[in-house]
C-alpha cells in the first residue's frame, strides 16, 4: 500500500481520563496505559494504526505540557516538532485550530485525519480501508467528513449523527450528508433513534483537507482562527512554546463538533462498522475484554473468584485477590488506592475524583 505524502493524522492526546480512575491519574492518564493488557498503551496503538494511513513524520501529537515527556518516550519515532504541546486544555476546536497552522507552514495540500489517542478499533483492517476512502473523498470534494459507527443499543453516552438518505459519490455508498447531531440523549429519545434507522453514534474522528477545514474556522471560528495565524512563521521554532502560551491563556474553549461541525453545511458522515470503543469508562472496557466463564473480566495473576459475576477487575499484576459474591462490581486497585463500585453506578467516578482532590489531596488523584 502506498502511503501518500499529503496525507497528515492528528492524534488529540490531552485528556485525563478521570472516569478511569485509580488506573488513569493525572499524572498518568489512560491514553499513555496499556488498559487491555496487551502490551501496549493507547497511544501506541493509535499511532500503528495511523502509521499505515500516512508517514510516521506526518503524525502530530496534541497534548498538554505536562505530557510531553510521555509522548516522546512511548513514541520514539516521532520529533520533537510532532508534539504539540497545550498550556491549558481549551477543548478540541483550539487543538485542531493549532494542528492546522504548523501542517499549513509544511503542506498546504495537506489531507488530515484527526481522532482521539484512546480509541479501541478490533478491525483494523477496515478501519483503515474506511479511512483511506474518506482521505480520497476529502482531497476530491470541499467536504468535512465524521466517521458514524452503527449503533448496537440505545447508548446515552454518545452523541448521535442523523443522516440524509442518497448517495453522494458512486464509489462511496457509505457516505452520506449529515442532516443533524444531536449531544447525549436521554434513554427513551435514544431508542427512537435506534428505531428509526438514520442515526450513528458520532465516534468523534474526523477526516478533511487543509483548506476545507481553514475556510471553515475561517467562516464559523474566526476568533479562534485569527489567534494561531498570528503565529505564522514561528510554529516549529524556539519561539512556538511561547506563542501558544500567550495565545492559550485568551483563547476560547470549544469544541469542533459545537464550533464548525454543527454549524456547517458541507458536513458528511461515513457509516462504519469497525469494532469501535471510544473507551470511556470501565463498562466500555469491560465490553471490548475477554471473560471467563462467569462473565468476569480480569487483569492479575492471582485473582481467584467465587460466586461473583460480571464483574471488571484490575489488580497489580501477583497480587493475591479473593472475591467473593460481587455481581457486576469494578474492583480496580492502583498505586496507593482501590475502588470498589458498582458497574451501574460508574458515572459517579468523576464525583469521587473531584472529592477525593477536595478531602484527601492531589497525591491520589
Amino acid at each position: 500500500m502506498s502511503i501518500h505524502k499529503n496525507h497528515y493524522c492528528v492524534i488529540m492526546a490531552g485528556g485525563v481520563g478521570a472516569r478511569f480512575w485509580p488506573m488513569s491519574t493525572t499524572n498518568r492518564p489512560k491514553q499513555f496505559i496499556d488498559i487491555l493488557g496487551v502490551g501496549k498503551t493507547l497511544i501506541q496503538m493509535t499511532f500503528d494504526r495511523f502509521a499505515k494511513i500516512c508517514p510516521p513524520e506526518n503524525i502530530y501529537i496534541v497534548t498538554n505540557e505536562i505530557y510531553r515527556e510521555q509522548v516522546m518516550q512511548q513514541l520514539p519515532l516521532i520529533a520533537e516538532t510532532q508534539v504539540l504541546c497545550e498550556p491549558a486544555r481549551r477543548n478540541t476546536a483550539p487543538c485542531i485550530a493549532y494542528a492546522n497552522h504548523v501542517i499549513k507552514q509544511r503542506n498546504p495540500d495537506a489531507v488530515i485525519v484527526v481522532a482521539p489517542s484512546d480509541h479501541v478499533i478490533l478491525n483494523e483492517a477496515v478501519f483503515t480501508e474506511n479511512v483511506l476512502e474518506a482521505m480520497k473523498a476529502a482531497k476530491e470534494q470541499p467536504w468535512l467528513i465524521t466517521l458514524g459507527i452503527v449503533p448496537s443499543r440505545p447508548d446515552t453516552g454518545y452523541g448521535y449523527i442523523q443522516y440524509l438518505d442518497g448517495n453522494v459519490l458512486d464509489d462511496s455508498p457509505a457516505l452520506r450528508k449529515v442532516k443533524t447531531f444531536t449531544e447525549k440523549p436521554n434513554y427513551d429519545i435514544a431508542v427512537s433513534f435506534l428505531e428509526s434507522g438514520d442515526f450513528l453514534w458520532n465516534a468523534g474522528i474526523f477526516i478533511w483537507s487543509l483548506k476545507s477545514i481553514s475556510k471553515a474556522f475561517d467562516r464559523y471560528l474566526p476568533e479562534v482562527d485569527d489567534l494561531f495565524k498570528e503565529g505564522a512563521g514561528k510554529y516549529s521554532t524556539l519561539l512556538e512554546a511561547e506563542f501558544i502560551k500567550q495565545t492559550y491563556a485568551v483563547c476560547r474553549n470549544i469544541s469542533i463538533d459545537y464550533g464548525v461541525m454543527e454549524k456547517a453545511d458541507n458536513v458528511y458522515v461515513m457509516s462504519v462498522d469497525f469494532g469501535w470503543s471510544d473507551l470511556g469508562t470501565w463498562g466500555s472496557l469491560y465490553e471490548t475484554r475477554p471473560k471467563d466463564s462467569h462473565n468476569n473480566s480480569v487483569i492479575g495473576n492471582n485473582v481467584l473468584t467465587y460466586d461473583s459475576t460480571g464483574c471488571v477487575v484490575n489488580m497489580p499484576k501477583d497480587k493475591l485477590v479473593v472475591l467473593q459474591g460481587l455481581t457486576d462490581y469494578i474492583v480496580v486497585e492502583e498505586d496507593n488506592a482501590l475502588l470498589i463500585c458498582r458497574k451501574q453506578d460508574e458515572q459517579q467516578i468523576r464525583q469521587f475524583v473531584n472529592d477525593i482532590k477536595v478531602e484527601k489531596g492531589e497525591k491520589y488523584i
